[in-house]
This record gives C-alpha cells, structure tokens and sequence, in this order.
C-alpha cells in the first residue's frame, strides 16, 4: 500500500496482460492489507471467491461489466450506495467496497449485498481510495504474473511480512527481486518520489538503480547479511533507507528497502531487517521451486514432529543437534482482551496472519535453524542448536521481546509459554507438551505474559488435576454435590464460605475478613456443611478432595 499526493486513476497501474481465470481469492486480498482496515460485511459466497481486477465503479455507464471484480463504489456511503450495490452485483461483481459511515447505517446495504450475492466490504473512512486500491491491484499483479494460486499465496504472505516489517522499523517497507521488480510492499504516508515511482511502475526507476549501482549498494546486498544505510538525497527526492539483501546461502535472491517516514527509524530496526531477510529468503525459494517445498515443507515437517505423527529424521537436513546443545519449543497464543475484531473469522484471521509474521521475524534474527509453524490459534517456534549454559535466560528474553513487540500493536495482544529445555528431536514433543500445559494455565490469567513451567507448576498440578476429575464423574465426591446442591435449592452460602475456610488454611478470622461476615457466622457455616454434607473437614484428605472438586464446579 502507497500513499500518493494525487488522486490514483483507475487503470494507474501497468496492465501486464490477462490474469489467468481463477484469480486472486478474496481471503487473500485481505491478508494482504496488513491492517485490519477493511471489514467484511457479507460474503455470500464465501471469502474464497476469485478477484480477477480492481476497478472504480463510474455510477453514469450501466453497461459495464464488472465479472469477478472487486468494485471500488467512491462517492457513495451508507443508504445512498444501496442502488449501486445491486447494480454491481448484477454486473457480475465478486466483492464491493464501500465507505462505512461514521455514524453506522451499513445494515440496508449488507442486506442489499445478500440479496445481490455479493461479497461486501467495509472501508474505514480514514482509508484513501488510492491505498487500498494500489495495494489489492499489487496482489492481483503478482497473480497475473505468476499464473498460479501458489504464487498469489506466497504473494499474499510478502505483504503481510512486508507490514510487519513496517512496524518493527517505523518506516515504508518494499520488498523486491534481484532484478529490482518490487514484490510487495507496506502502507504508509510521506512517501518520497522513488517509491511512489517503484511502486507505480513495479520496478525502481532506471536513473535510479544506476545511482545506487554507482554509489556500492548493490554490491555491498549481494556481499551477504550487511544492512546498508543510503543517505538521504533532497535534490533528488530520496530520504533515508536501511536496505539488507536476501539470500539462498550465497544466492542473492533480491532485498528489502524501507524508506524513513516521518518518524526516525526505531532502534531495533536494523535488527528487524536481518531477521526479515531470512524469513523473505524462505518465501522467494518456496516461490521458485514446488509447491511442497522451502518454508511449507519445513512447517508441516515441524508440525508433525510436535503432534507426535512426523520422524525426527524428516528435519535432519534442517536441524542439526548434538551432545553441546539443547533444543526448546515456544508457543505463542492471542489474547482475547475485548478489543480484537470479534467473531468475524477474516478479521481474527488476519491478526493471526500478523501475529505469525511479528514471531517469524524476530525468531529469524535470533537464530537462522529457528523453524515456525502454526496448528490451531497457536504459533510454534523451534530453537535448535542453543548453547545449554545460556539457553533458558536468552529464550526467555526473546520471547519477551516479541511479547513486547506485539504489544505496542493496537490489536495483537499476546501470551507466550517456553517448554522444557530437551536434548534431541526425539524428545521435540515433551517440551511442546509442557509449553502447551503452561499456556492453558496462562489463559485463566490475563496479567501473565511470558512464563515457563517453574512459574506455574502448582497451577498445572491442580488444573491437569481438575482436567481428570472433570473426565471421570467417578472419582467425585457424591458428598461434595450435596453440598452445591443445597446452597442451589436454599440459597445459602456454605460452598463459597467453605472455599474461603479451606483457602485460609482454616484460620477463621482471615477467612471471615474476606468474606466481610463475623469469625462466629463462618464457624457456624462449617459445622452446618459438613451436617449437610456428611463431609469430616478435620480430615486432610478429605479437605483436600473437597477443595478440588468446589474449584471444579466453580468453572476453574
């Protein structure tokens, strides 16, 4: 996504010949944004449906079709684009983006959508045209270029990297080829007049690259990791940029560009960047070569290492462990706190989507064998290779920083656990046992953010423990549900009173302080539970087992 001084006509970028007919899935094209600045407000069909162009909708010519497009309806918002909506949709539209109004008013319009059958996006109205439109007709290039889903998906994951790159820099990210053709690239304003013109024209101008083929750049990208600063150049409408070269082993495969905004770069910028590279690398390969191949194959070998149905020896070219090292899995989960996007999947999507590429980037930098991959809504991340000494304190401190990191986002609220430190594949899935047991317990407390299993092991004791007695009704107590029982038909409070005694290691005044009554009435409710229950609570065992089981039935 660009941001330009003028107004974007509709046919601005080069037309590179006939998209190839599947097109670009709708889901993709929202991945690709980076943000979540677009909320999808009906999807008839489905978030799968084929994208084949981007165009503006021209409200005075009724004869045009618009078969498999994603229309852009500028000038209308709210009840007064519904005509225009079901005008779209009868043209063949795949997908229309509107404006939403400040003020609501998109319910007439989603149920217009509906009925047409077509998909229905919500623009924020701080969004200009010209971005959104700049960004969804790059994913769609790449598709024509390539031909193929394959190449629009990596496509896809080019972009969100590239705005992940954005934020961890505090710049305007492009990511490009060894020939200088720009794959993908972030939003962002105060744009300088070489990136408006990489942008437009898909590849760096040529009185530009030989500027920068005068000045060393491009040899010092393809020397190896280095990142280069290149000065900022006023007469020539160039500010600063960091750049880093992306490489197969000595291959240079292309380079990331990021342009200073308006704000200096932030201070692990540099760090970022060599981070990104490596993750890039894997895309640009995983492009070149079989579908099965590069980062996927790494991924789904990883996964079935830690789901138990993959053989260490899979990932014996990738990883490399021996007896002066050890090997740690970390798992990463988003936190509901009541401000994500809600049920709406693209958009829980998305943020996910996001939150790998932040991990992908940082775990890249860290270690160059680090291997990421996602099963449900949690991220893996394999450390190999890790000197046994300083292992667990420098883990724990990466995985602070990309907690950190997610954090000053608006919408990525993130916990993560560190598993047991393990000394071959082979014992892979213990340590992504242990993490996984770490985060359910991390789930029930929204100020933990980092943690290992030394943090939270008596939590995990009595929740695993909870875990059994809520699978197997026969080790419950019928004693204990008499007693929940009773308070449910009478309306006492002997179940809480009970819990707050048993918490307090029986000291009645502490108990009765925290339960605002007098020392006598708590006295009192302890001889009448255990009358009701049959409970004997001069029992340790049988404290305990009642202490388990009243945890358990109140949801814990």
């Amino acid at each position: 996504m660009a941001a330009f001084d003028d107004p974007l006509p509709a046919n601005a970028l080069p037309d590179n010949g006939p998209l190839a007919p599947s097109g670009v899935p709708l889901r993709r094209l929202l991945l690709a944004v980076g943000e979540p600045v677009v909320e999808v407000l009906a999807a008839p069909a489905g978030l799968d449906v084929s994208i084949r162009d981007v165009v503006i909708l021209d409200p005075e010519d009724e004869t045009v079709p618009y078969t498999g497009d994603l229309v852009l309806l500028i000038g209308a918002r709210g009840r007064a684009a519904a005509r225009l909506v079901r005008a779209a949709g009868r043209r063949g539209a795949a997908a229309i983006a509107v404006k939403a109004d400040e003020g609501g008013g998109t319910e007439p319009l989603r149920a217009t959508a509906l009925d047409a059958g077509v998909a229905l996006l919500a623009v924020r109205p701080e969004l200009r045209w010209e971005q959104l439109q700049s960004l969804c007709r790059g994913v769609v290039d790449d598709a024509r270029l390539g031909g193929s889903s394959d190449i629009g998906e990596v496509s896809g994951d080019l972009f969100s990297l590239a705005q992940t790159i954005a934020t961890l820099t505090g710049g305007l990210v492009s990511i490009e080829d060894s020939a200088s053709r720009v794959l993908a690239y972030s939003g962002g304003e105060e744009a300088d007049e070489l990136r408006r013109r990489s942008v437009l024209g898909r590849r760096g101008p040529e009185a530009y690259l030989a500027l920068l083929r005068d000045w060393g750049v491009f040899r010092r990208l393809r020397a190896g990791e280095e990142v280069v600063r290149v000065d900022e150049h006023p007469e020539l409408g160039i500010r600063r940029r960091l750049a880093v070269g992306i490489h197969a082993g000595t291959q240079p495969l292309g380079a990331i560009w990021v342009q200073e905004g308006a704000a200096p770069f932030t201070p692990q910028a540099e760090e970022a960047l060599l981070g990104a590279a490596r993750m890039a690398a894997l895309h640009l390969v995983r492009q070149r070569t079989e579908a099965t191949a590069g980062l996927r194959l790494r991924q789904d070998l990883l996964a079935g290492l830690l789901e138990g149905r993959g053989e260490p020896a899979a990932l014996a070219d990738s990883v490399r462990v021996d007896a002066e090292h050890t090997v740690v899995v970390v798992v990463f989960t988003l936190r509901d706190d009541g401000s994500g996007p809600g049920p709406d999947r693209s958009a829980v999507e998305l943020r996910h989507r996001r939150m790998a590429s932040l991990i992908g980037v940082h775990a890249a930098a860290y270690r160059r064998e680090a291997l990421v991959t996602t099963l449900g809504s949690r991220v893996y991340v394999l450390f190999p290779s890790l000197a046994r000494r300083t292992a667990e304190p420098s883990v724990l401190a990466l995985t602070r920083k990309v907690v950190a990191a997610a954090r000053a986002l608006p919408d990525l609220t993130v916990q993560a656990a560190v598993g047991s430190m393990v000394d071959s594949l082979a014992d892979v899935r213990a340590s992504r046992t242990e993490a996984d047991r770490v985060l359910d317990v991390m789930g029930r407390d929204p100020a933990m953010d980092v943690a290992t299993i030394s943090d939270v092991r008596s939590r995990v004791l009595v929740g695993e423990t909870l875990e059994r007695l809520r699978e197997d009704p026969r080790l419950r107590d019928p004693r204990v549900a008499r007693l929940v029982r009773h308070d449910t038909a009478h309306g006492s409070a002997l179940v809480p009173s009970l819990i707050a005694y048993l918490e307090a290691f029986g000291d009645v005044r502490a108990a009765a302080a925290g339960l605002h009554i007098h020392p006598n009435t708590l006295r009192y409710r302890m001889r009448r539970a255990g009358a009701v229950s049959g409970l004997d609570l001069s029992d340790p065992d049988e404290r305990l087992s009642a202490h388990l089981q009243l945890l358990l039935e109140q949801g814990r």
